[in-house]
């Protein structure tokens, strides 16, 4: 099992030749944005970059005055993430995370290391995988992640357990995927073709909080759920059955290594 020790290291060796952008998009999250900025580690992280999708509360302000930029992002929790990595031009290194207080900010030198030292380009965390407070997460939303861990086990070789928002992945490697969903599917497509494309991928246990006020916009509701959870299937399926997808599998196995998770 692939462990990082959440110690100097990894902010020294990332910050010394690459810059890190951590990316947060929000939709009304005024009650937890200021926190969760607050909470990254700075000495680590060069920029922080919230994109917004027309948030009618105070989001915005206390993002700004947390120290971050804001964008207008538009609709759209994946347009909301492209936008953010498209303006983010001076970075080596994009973290991904939510912006309601239930990621661990503290879990981003663990991520962005492997990437840093040149062993993985692609990062991502795992809720099942480690520790989860008490009422952070839904049952359903822990299957899902493991279905369709076990969807592109068989489509792929790859090994996942979550689509965890908490992420981090070389720019210039995102902006090659061709990355298209612009919803609640933009996790899935982005481990689907990370994947597909063959890429040095791990992922690693993060621990998850309840988050910090609010409603989610995905379990914090049934409507919210279903529309969600239609979306992440139907972008399964567009992926799974694109032909260059298949026509790229058998060279991905090949190129991937073996020890992405163990």
């Amino acid at each position: 099992m692939d462990t990082m020790r959440r110690d100097d290291r990894p902010a020294a060796l990332a910050s010394a030749a690459n810059r890190v952008v951590v990316v947060i998009p929000t939709l009304d999250e005024e009650q937890a944005i200021g926190d969760v900025i607050h909470g990254i580690p700075r000495p680590l992280v060069n920029r922080v970059i919230v994109a917004d999708s027309g948030s009618r509360d105070a989001t915005v302000a206390k993002a700004e005055a947390a120290g971050a930029q804001v964008i207008d992002a538009g609709r759209g929790y994946g347009q909301a993430c492209l936008a953010a990595a498209t303006a983010a031009s001076d970075a080596d290194i994009l973290v991904f995370m939510d912006g309601d207080g239930a990621d661990d900010p503290q879990a981003i030198a663990a991520l962005v290391e492997p990437i840093a030292s040149g062993r993985y380009n692609f990062v991502v965390g795992s809720r099942s995988r480690g520790k989860r407070e008490r009422g952070s997460i839904a049952w359903h939303q822990l299957a899902a992640g493991r279905l369709a861990g076990w969807g592109m086990r068989l489509l792929y070789g790859i090994r996942y357990t979550d689509m965890c928002a908490l992420r981090a992945i070389r720019r210039d490697v995102l902006l090659e995927l061709g990355m298209r969903e612009r919803t609640y599917g933009w996790n899935l497509e982005m481990q689907m073709r990370a994947a597909r494309a063959g890429l040095r991928v791990l992922e690693i246990p993060v621990d998850y909080r309840r988050r910090s006020g609010g409603d989610s916009k995905v379990a914090g509701s049934p409507a919210g759920t279903i529309r969600a959870g239609a979306r992440i299937i139907a972008t399964f399926v567009r992926i799974a059955s694109d032909s260059n997808g298949r026509r790229l599998r058998q060279t991905s196995n090949l190129q991937r290594e073996a020890s992405n998770v163990p």
